[in-house]
């Protein structure tokens, strides 16, 4: 699919992490979108996915679904979906697991190393590509690109 239109940002620290998030909350076309995360180990994927679940109104735990593969949350305005393909071996695994279904159905979709089910899964909305920036002893920024692949995708750009 074609990018429709790219934004670019800087993330110096973890605050403007969570207000890119709470930015993307606030969006309307959120409630049923796909939302692709790309990055290596460590970019900060699931602490992005952390702070929008938050911004959305999800308390307690937020866990990773590194292990489970999906973790939902059902609050009052939509359902949210957390995936984290990385433990794939074969894009098949994601047709085995009974996804199409899920992916179907309305809601969030958010979703960690999407590569993994390449040419299975539906084309997201908007992917978000974080790469660190090492700053110094401990501080590392990131450079993030904001994709949309569609006129959902284009309505959740920052």
């Amino acid at each position: 699919m074609p990018i429709l239109e790219t934004r670019q940002l800087n993330w110096p620290d973890e605050e403007h992490t969570a207000a890119s998030a709470a930015l993307l909350a606030g969006r309307p076309g959120l409630n049923n979108a796909t939302v692709a995360l790309y990055g290596d180990l460590g970019a900060g994927k699931t602490t992005f996915v952390r702070h929008l679940l938050r911004a959305l109104g999800v308390v307690g735990t937020i866990k990773s679904p590194s292990y489970s593969v999906m973790e939902v949350y059902d609050l009052p305005a939509l359902r949210a979906c957390h995936f984290d393909f990385y433990r794939f071996n074969d894009p098949q695994e994601w047709e085995d697991a009974g996804f199409r279904e899920v992916f179907a159905d309305p809601g969030l979709k958010l979703v960690e190393w999407p590569d993994k089910a390449l040419g299975l899964m539906p084309e997201p909305d908007l992917s978000i590509t974080l790469r660190v920036i090492a700053a110094g002893h401990s501080v590392e920024s990131r450079h993030v690109v904001f994709d949309a692949f569609s006129a959902t995708g284009q309505s959740l750009l920052p």
